[in-house]
């Protein structure tokens, strides 16, 4: 660890940064999630069907995928800070305005603090890495546990909020948060070390990488983020309605699905040690199946509970190892494809939620709903399936 520390932290400058970069990613994996654990609420206030009420997770990704996009452009007129700046000031102020009186409002702050994560989240993981270095997988990966204990966290100061008859209050804390990360970004330096002419010792693309396996990547990237958010979205109100109303074990639903994706997440690199990938990937992709169908099936919130928690635990370890085998097979031309797998994961993030919300409005049904992650599944197994016989992944 001190090892890794002093390769990691060679000013305070950098040690700085890093501790601004980390907590950003807190706010943003509360940002990423809080529809989930609002949604309830939001359908109570205004009498949304599912359909209207899955517009919200569509116009927050779509418009994440609008900051994602312009984030790259604004990185090269003028490097990373510009855009997390800027992208805090959207999502504190959109999180600040989310417990609006009128629909338009709220819908209007859930488009900007989408926005504003699509700004900062290729700036902080690039930022992140140049600080790390030799050791920027493991910092990566401390990373992505900092957004998830943000998303943890969120149904849990939802529940404690609504209890309290705080929410604004606790909304206003997020957007004092924000500001904090802008005022600290705005002074930060980020002096570090770029490494474009280094591109070429990255790898080389696999011959056997052609537009099918290319095509079918591309499917995965969409369809995993549309399954992931789908679940995450969905599952309060879910809950709520297994148990006839809003509660608090209601709204903390969506943490135990990131509970399970945390986990997950953090016990993946000792199973990949006596575990092949692609044998992880099925395996987990089943077990988000099988988890999924439970959660449809399901007739008591404590069962419901236990499988939105295993639906995480099989997500965990699919989008890494996704974005693993993309730096494998496409080695120097990975940053350039991979700027268009990352756009279809954002679009998949909008499309999932809202084609879960038609479906169940079309049905009557949200149990038939969930039908469409259970679907998500069963494709990337069979992608996956098709895949084996043309890489060596």
């Amino acid at each position: 660890m001190n090892e890794q520390n002093s390769a990691i932290s060679e000013t305070p400058g950098h040690r700085n940064l890093l501790v601004l970069l980390f907590a950003g990613f807190v706010l943003s994996g509360i940002a990423t999630t809080i529809i989930g654990p609002m949604l309830p609420i939001f359908i109570r206030r205004w009498s949304l069907d599912d359909g209207q009420a899955g517009l919200f997770s569509t116009i927050q990704f779509l418009a994440a995928l609008g900051g994602t996009l312009a984030s790259s452009a604004i990185a090269a007129w003028r490097g990373y800070k510009p855009a997390l700046v800027l992208g805090y000031a959207l999502m504190g102020g959109g999180l600040a305005c989310l417990n609006a009186n009128t629909h338009g409002v709220a819908l209007a702050a859930t488009a900007a603090f989408g926005l504003g994560y699509g700004l900062t989240t290729p700036g902080t993981n690039l930022s992140v890495a140049e600080l790390g270095g030799a050791k920027s997988a493991s910092l990566l990966n401390q990373l992505n546990f900092a957004w998830g204990a943000g998303a943890m966290i969120c149904s849990v100061l939802i529940a404690l909020a609504l209890k309290h008859n705080a929410l604004s209050i606790l909304l206003a804390g997020t957007a004092i948060f924000g500001g904090i990360l802008v005022v600290g970004l705005s002074f930060a330096s980020f002096g570090l070390q770029q490494h474009e002419k280094d591109v070429n010792t990255t790898g080389t693309a696999s011959p056997m990488i052609g537009l099918g396996i290319t095509i079918a990547l591309a499917a995965m990237f969409f369809i995993y983020v549309a399954m992931e958010n789908g679940i995450g979205i969905w599952s309060a109100e879910y809950a709520k309605r297994l148990a006839n109303g809003i509660t608090g074990m209601t709204t903390l639903a969506p943490m135990f699905f990131y509970a399970g994706l945390t986990c997950g997440r953090g016990a993946a690199p000792l199973v990949l040690r006596r575990l092949h990938e692609r044998k992880m990937v099925l395996g987990a992709l089943i077990l988000a199946a099988a988890a999924t169908a439970l959660l449809i099936v399901s007739r008591s919130l404590p069962l419901a509970t236990v499988a939105v928690f295993l639906a995480g635990l099989g997500c965990a370890s699919v989008y890494p190892i996704y974005i693993a085998w993309l730096s494998r097979w496409y080695g120097a031309r990975a940053k350039k494809i991979g700027g268009i797998l990352f756009a279809l994961a954002s679009l998949g993030g909008s499309a999932g939620p809202g084609l879960i919300g038609a479906v169940s409005q079309y049905a009557g049904s949200l149990r038939v709903g969930f039908v469409v992650p259970l679907a998500c599944a069963a494709i990337m197994i069979g992608l996956v399936l098709l895949l084996r016989r043309q890489t060596t992944a």
